[in-house]
């Protein structure tokens, strides 16, 4: 424990997050950012919880700057921060339109509060997707995956819409294969300044990691985002929970896309 931190809080039940170094049985991080666990949540359940709502949140609210009736459409929803954002955007009275790679994905985000499912795999899917936001288009997009679902998605938004990106997880590149740079490149997110002009839409993305070093606008975000769940009654999802030994198991679950909600691993 560090010079100036209480004694009074040894033992207790914290959440917390750090850029790297998170697999290990023990880690340092300042006091201020170990934040008290959530009343009624298990540790797992807090686990799944920071990053994911965090993300959700600061995409939704701080950079889209979310209103009530948005329509407002979340890709790998059923994912840790799709399914969070799918919550999020339905409490705040939004119309939600829940879109993933499979409509067995698509069920399991149903009952979070979607109003429309869309499957991106589909060969008409900005149709589709247009489609589930009637009288325009999308006014907000969370987007995660690249692409073609990030073009579809910008096809999609109403005038004066926003996409905010806070993944790329179609973004598949090694260093030892050239031609995958060339891919990367072709799949990363991007909007031209001209195309962005004709129907007055924006482009945001989102890193939480960056607000780490700035502790007070990161409590203050935390402080109205956890008031919010606690006032909506929202809850992670759990999809599945391996212990410390079984890591590389939990990695290959992640990479076969097979996953639901937040994937936690336990350190006994």
């Amino acid at each position: 424990m560090g010079d100036g931190v209480d004694p009074g809080r040894v033992g207790e039940e914290v959440l917390s997050g750090m850029k790297f170094g998170a697999y290990a049985e023990r880690v340092v991080v300042p006091a201020a950012r170990a934040l008290p666990a959530l009343p009624g949540y298990s540790l797992e359940e807090c686990a799944a919880y920071g990053v994911n709502f965090m993300t959700a949140w600061v995409s939704l609210t701080e950079m889209a700057r979310l209103r009530p009736h948005d329509r407002v459409g979340i890709t790998a929803a059923a994912g840790g921060v799709g399914t969070a954002a799918v919550q999020i955007a339905s409490a705040y009275g939004c119309r939600v339109v829940a879109m993933a790679g499979s409509d067995e994905k698509l069920a399991r985000v149903r009952p979070l509060g979607a109003h429309a499912t869309v499957n991106y795999r589909v060969p008409d899917f900005p149709r589709r997707l247009r489609e589930a936001a009637p009288g325009g288009g999308l006014d907000v997009v969370l987007e995660v995956v690249g692409g073609e679902v990030f073009r579809g998605c910008v096809a999609s938004l109403d005038n004066f819409g926003r996409v905010v990106v806070a993944g790329y997880a179609e973004l598949d590149y090694s260093w030892w294969n050239p031609w995958s740079w060339w891919t990367a490149w072709r799949d990363a997110p991007r909007l031209s300044v001209t195309k962005a002009a004709e129907g007055s839409i924006g482009l945001l993305a989102t890193h939480i990691g960056y607000l780490l070093p700035d502790e007070q606008r990161l409590l203050d975000i935390w402080g109205a985002l956890t008031a919010f769940t606690e006032e909506h009654d929202l809850r992670p999802v759990v999809g599945r929970t391996f212990a410390f030994e079984e890591l590389p198991d939990a990695h290959r679950f992640m990479e076969s896309r097979r996953s639901v909600g937040k994937l936690v691993v336990r350190v006994e």
